[in-house]
């Protein structure tokens, strides 16, 4: 048996007026996705709970079965995850944070993401903030575009942060990292000099005078957050039997990956954005199943299209990754003649509406090979509260899926 989790990042959403109250997964066009769930069982799956903050790592972690609270004592800990995809090594007293490059202008921050940086200038930038730092307890690793990571020895991870893609508009100053206890202050007092003095050191640098000059945005400021500790996991192998391997451009999925011992495959031109390679996604999914059991394919794009507030990108992204690699897939699943179960679902909501992250359950679609389907037909919010599997919570999803392997 052959299994593959289809992930479109930040898919869900709420109606939306210029849709007629149609979702984009409503509107958009999806016959791969629909197929899944006309052939398989639908319902909802709650991956953020009440708890928790709205991230993509707690959400991750939860369609994978891993409980984010036990692992990360109440804290998202992306940045631990990112850390390991990056290969930095942590002892357990390490505190490991993801960090951004972001743009602020009038005092506000004007984008998660310095307009998506590239890898290039953003690793001159982070290479030469660590030399500005060199002398504090603390040290910066480049990762891709304006996800990068930071590691404060015996830094306290129990911290009130503040994701930047959820706080586009709102003024920096507003959002100091705050101490959960009065172990913090010494921690949150040095991350908040951090991005004060970051601001002085970037804002007039190089790379920044070129992207002013070029009509782009400026990296000026690092912004932390998602603090956490190197958490202790099992692996699929030793939950479920199963071999694994992971396909995403995103060092936080990558690092999950790690962490759960599966393999991470990189693809060429695998961006994270709306431009990645799909087909090349495709193809190398069909090329580890080969010689693992389990695929998990990662697609950033309609997440990023949500924090912009950009319906029809949203819509073009959940089109494209039906039709370049969900189908693509399952045509490739059938011309080998593999019997595979495979589902389709996003982490989390990530609504035009407001651009971040939130915490409804989101819709999923599971195909067994030996089960019978529901009456439901196509895969949006709405459709699949009539499905069979109802709404599914924890460990639900993944001990539903890898069902006919035990």
């Amino acid at each position: 048996m052959k299994y593959v989790i289809f992930l479109g990042d930040g898919m869900a959403d709420y109606p939306i007026p210029e849709l007629n109250g149609k979702t984009p997964l409503m509107a958009a066009k999806k016959p791969g996705m629909d197929w899944i769930a006309r052939e398989g069982r639908t319902g909802l799956f709650r991956t953020i709970d009440a708890e928790m903050m709205t991230g993509s790592a707690i959400a991750n972690l939860s369609v994978l079965g891993y409980n984010a609270a036990e692992l990360f004592h109440g804290t998202e800990g992306r940045g631990v995850l990112e850390a390991a995809s990056l290969g930095i090594p942590l002892e357990q007293s390490d505190m490991a944070m993801r960090v951004n490059l972001i743009c602020i202008d009038e005092g506000k921050i004007r984008s998660h993401s310095a307009g998506h940086i590239s890898t290039e200038e953003a690793r001159t930038l982070i290479r030469d903030a660590q030399g500005f730092f060199k002398d504090w307890n603390l040290r910066l690793f480049p990762g891709l575009s304006y996800r990068h990571v930071l590691v404060i020895p015996r830094g306290e991870f129990r911290l009130e942060c503040f994701p930047p893609h959820d706080y586009v508009g709102a003024h920096w100053k507003e959002l100091a990292i705050r101490p959960s206890t009065a172990d913090g202050k010494e921690t949150a007092d040095l991350l908040n000099r951090l991005v004060l003095e970051s601001q002085a050191f970037l804002e007039h640098h190089p790379v920044n005078e070129k992207r002013r000059k070029e009509g782009k945005q400026a990296a000026n400021s690092l912004w932390p957050w998602a603090p956490g500790k190197k958490p202790v996991m099992k692996t699929l192998q030793q939950r479920f039997g199963i071999s694994g391997a992971a396909i995403t451009a995103v060092d936080l999925i990558k690092g999950l990956a790690i962490y759960a011992g599966m393999k991470t495959i990189a693809v060429d031109g695998a961006t994270g954005l709306y431009d990645t390679n799909y087909e090349g996604k495709a193809d190398a999914a069909l090329k580890a199943l080969e010689d693992v059991d389990f695929v998990y394919i990662h697609v950033e794009a309609p997440d990023e299209a949500g924090h912009e507030k950009n319906l029809p990108l949203k819509i073009r992204c959940i089109e494209d990754l039906d039709r370049r690699l969900i189908q693509r897939v399952l045509e490739g699943l059938e011309k080998r003649g593999w019997e595979s179960t495979v589902a389709v679902l996003p982490d989390h909501p990530t609504p035009i509406a407001n651009g971040n992250h939130t915490r409804e359950p989101v819709p999923v679609a599971i195909r067994h090979p030996h089960m019978h389907g529901d009456a439901v037909s196509c895969f949006d919010e709405e459709s699949v509260k009539s499905g069979a599997l109802g709404l599914l919570e924890g460990s639900q999803f993944i001990e539903t899926f890898f069902k006919s392997s035990r």
